[in-house]
């Protein structure tokens, strides 16, 4: 699967997918990622990709002929595929889009924003999507992007070892998961419990539901109404 990326900062995103599960992926030739300088595009001597909103306002936007333009040399030279915008403002990015998108195509555009965004003209015309990683505003559109790069990625075929951790993975099933230990059985004083080490499977897999409903219920109550169809989980 490739991942192309549209941004003013090319080497920040090359440098960040040379490791890790990403890095071998990539060495694999499984995934294939590519960073599109925006600025390449523009056609003055200050390579400006932003100006001035129309109708006042603090900061700047992100100009349309750049982005646009660096997006349609991409797709003549690489293919079409799915056009994303990474935005505050877009559709919340959760682990049912991830597995949309590393099912839905073999090509995914990925425009990083910066300054006070990207021309709206961008995201009406020539995207597919817009999306947010989160409620919260960031310098700008690539780590998001190596966000959706990353929770995409690791979905594809052989790219993790275990297939099977995917399935026990916090959001697979509406619920965190369960907690994990390791050795040493002693850290201080600090034990496991003691049902992980009893090797009656039935007990473990009882004690992991509830401690993944525990931990739910703790950090992410929200969750528990999506799992029970809108309906609080003490009902």
């Amino acid at each position: 699967m490739e991942f192309h990326v549209l941004t003013i900062f090319p080497q920040l995103i090359m440098q960040a997918v040379d490791y890790s599960i990403l890095g071998r992926a990539m060495k694999q030739g499984i995934v294939r990622v590519f960073a599109h300088d925006i600025r390449d595009f523009t056609h003055d001597r200050h390579r400006t990709t932003d100006d001035e909103p129309f109708g006042g306002g603090a900061g700047m936007v992100m100009k349309v002929e750049p982005v646009v333009q660096c997006l349609e040399y991409a797709v003549s030279k690489y293919g079409p595929g799915r056009v994303i915008v990474m935005s505050a403002a877009g559709r919340l990015f959760k682990q049912a889009v991830a597995r949309e998108l590393a099912s839905c195509c073999d090509r995914l555009y990925l425009i990083a924003g910066h300054y006070e965004g990207i021309d709206e003209r961008v995201t009406e015309h020539f995207a597919d999507l817009e999306l947010s990683i989160g409620d919260y505003v960031l310098s700008g559109g690539e780590y998001p992007a190596l966000v959706v790069i990353d929770a995409v990625a690791r979905l594809l075929p052989d790219v993790l070892g275990n297939r099977g951790s995917l399935a026990q993975e916090s959001h697979e099933h509406g619920l965190l998961e369960y907690p994990q230990y390791t050795r040493p059985r002693d850290f201080r004083g600090i034990g496991v419990p003691q049902v992980l080490l009893s090797g009656n499977h039935a007990a473990i897999r009882k004690f992991q539901m509830e401690a993944a409903l525990q931990k739910t219920r703790r950090n992410r109550p929200d969750l528990l109404g999506e799992v029970n169809g809108g309906q609080n989980d003490e009902d």
